[in-house]
């Protein structure tokens, strides 16, 4: 079943096409991945899947409903959270905190979920990216990597159906790795789908479903971590001779 449908998405800026025709659709319980060259339009995407940016034309459904129109608020109240490529958190707060307060989301009091109860998710989370000592902290004494996890906390903390990460292994040590990749297969056995923009190919291509390529706003490739590096397109573009040889794939789905 397709939880989120792109069809003939365009966006230009000035004389400069950031996304091109655009057409792709993601799975429930499915991990997707978006890989490209810097300016290929990846963040512009999540932009307009979001409602950060109103589409030149073209359709952004999610589960049957179109989003092009609608505020990031009223995006996320449909089950749909991301985080940005810059961390930015909530300066002053403490590390609990800054889970409250997506806690508080009308998505969130519409699925009836108790205080008690939304509590007990918050420590989870917390406890999930081993902050959970950490939660009086205010976030000013977090690392860089800490605060990467956190930020995917804090849109967890929506209850998602849908979850866009924009590069979330950035600043990572490979200990921090380890548990994202964890809790990413996790969130997709839970029936939570997932979108990844991602430049460490490496860790990507273990927990992916498919792989989308694009380039210059324009898909050139989609398929399974496997035939996506041996593709032509996709080795002139963007991986290089060298793009062959990335790692070992531990897809967990056919």
């Amino acid at each position: 079943m397709e939880l989120l449908t792109i069809n003939g998405l365009r966006k230009s800026f000035g004389g400069i096409t950031a996304i091109e025709s655009l057409n792709f659709s993601v799975k429930s319980e499915m991990i997707l991945g978006i890989i490209g060259p810097n300016g290929a339009g990846k963040t512009t995407l999540f932009n307009l899947v979001t409602g950060f940016l109103a589409p030149d034309s073209g359709s952004v459904k999610f589960d049957g409903t179109e989003l092009v129109g609608k505020k990031p608020y009223e995006i996320v109240n449909l089950g749909i959270a991301r985080t940005f490529q810059i961390v930015r958190p909530f300066l002053g707060m403490s590390v609990m905190d800054t889970l409250v307060i997506p806690s508080k989301s009308a998505r969130v009091e519409s699925l009836g979920i108790s205080l008690n109860e939304i509590e007990a998710r918050n420590r989870q989370i917390l406890d999930r990216f081993r902050l959970g000592s950490k939660a009086n902290e205010i976030v000013e004494n977090l690392n860089q990597g800490e605060l990467r996890l956190l930020d995917i906390g804090r849109a967890l903390a929506t209850e998602p159906k849908l979850l866009l990460l924009d590069e979330p292994f950035s600043g990572l040590g490979h200990e921090n790795i380890e548990i994202l990749t964890q809790l990413l297969s996790m969130l997709r056995d839970k029936g939570i789908s997932v979108l990844i923009i991602e430049h460490r190919l490496r860790e990507l291509m273990k927990i992916v479903d498919r792989v989308m390529v694009i380039n210059f706003g324009e898909k050139i490739c989609e398929g399974n971590p496997a035939q996506v590096v041996r593709d032509k397109r996709v080795i002139e573009a963007y991986l290089g001779e060298k793009g062959t040889e990335i790692g070992v794939f531990k897809n967990n789905r056919p």
